[in-house]
């Protein structure tokens, strides 16, 4: 299977006027800079704004042409924007609303692609001025890169967004955030945002939990068994070395900011492990058979839905 970072930008064009003047992107990483290269690439708005802390990144940014100009002054990048998109880890999301609340413009929408919503609306929205529009989103892709150089516009295409807005949000500036994912490929969800927490915990969260100790525990290995691990790793462990190189900021933040929900799926998991230890320690094989049965269902219905 081809690397998704090498893929081309060839998401199918959407007709349409701009629907942003000013897009301002804070976080040029591997979402916000696939966010820009699809808003680019679908004419969504007239100019893009990037911000981060790094200037390093701005400087690359500038340099692939991800945003027409990008500055580590994240309030100065939102000046005069009708849309902010906030893409900086869930942890850094209230400081960062905090530093650009005095810039952004009245009736100015701002969004963000955190997957944890009920901490980022008490984070984000108790900072927001009167008249700004808040709307929580969460695109579900991604792969284990990171960096502007990592991102592409084809990214969002054919997966599902998450949209989490607090009661009494405009219903215009979720229409207007709706038709951005659209025109960039997705397809829109919209949930109560502790519903969100509770079922990316388990599609996603635990998986990367997972991820990170099956790796960790191969790394406390001693040294000569280590090494045959890393040798003869078949494909299932390269698959959790795959998701266990994600960016470790933004899971660490993830699970401190989704933790009731984490710490409630993990206790179901451990239960549930613990059957498993039974069964294979009391030779009950027919249970082995039945649990990995019903679980490879699961895995067809995610290829028939196009989301493998």
């Amino acid at each position: 299977m081809a690397d998704p970072t090498h893929l081309p930008d060839t998401a199918p064009a959407q007709s349409g006027s701009p629907l942003f003047r000013r897009v301002a992107i804070l976080g040029i990483g591997l979402i916000g800079s696939s966010l820009a290269r699809a808003v680019r690439f679908h004419e969504l708005a007239t100019e893009i704004v990037g911000g981060d802390a790094s200037a390093a990144v701005c400087a690359t940014a500038e340099r692939l042409g991800v945003v027409d100009r990008a500055t580590t002054d994240c309030a100065a990048a939102c000046a005069g924007a009708d849309l902010v998109v906030l893409s900086t880890p869930v942890g850094k999301l209230g400081d960062v609303a905090t530093r650009i609340a005095p810039m952004l413009d009245p009736e100015a929408i701002v969004t963000d692609v955190g997957s944890v919503k009920q901490a980022v609306i008490r984070d984000v929205g108790a900072v927001l001025p009167a008249g700004v529009h808040f709307v929580p989103g969460h695109p579900i892709a991604g792969t284990e890169h990171s960096g502007p150089e990592s991102g592409f516009a084809t990214l969002f295409q054919g997966r599902w967004c998450i949209l989490t807005p607090p009661p009494g949000t405009n219903e215009a500036a979720v229409a207007k955030v709706t038709e951005l994912w659209q025109r960039c490929g997705s397809t829109i969800e919209v949930m109560d945002a502790g519903h969100h927490d509770r079922v990316l915990a388990i599609t996603s969260h635990l998986p990367h939990l997972i991820a990170y100790t099956i790796v960790g525990t191969a790394v406390d290995l001693a040294e000569e068994s280590r090494s045959e691990v890393i040798k003869f790793s078949a494909s299932g462990f390269r698959d959790f070395t795959r998701i266990a190189a994600s960016d470790p900021v933004m899971w660490r933040d993830i699970f401190l900011n989704n933790r009731e929900a984490v710490l409630e799926i993990i206790q179901r998991f451990t239960e549930d492990l613990t059957a498993l230890q039974r069964a294979i320690r009391w030779g009950e094989g027919d249970t082995l058979q039945e649990r990995f049965t019903r679980t490879r269902a699961i895995r067809r219905a995610i290829i028939d839905a196009h989301q493998a």
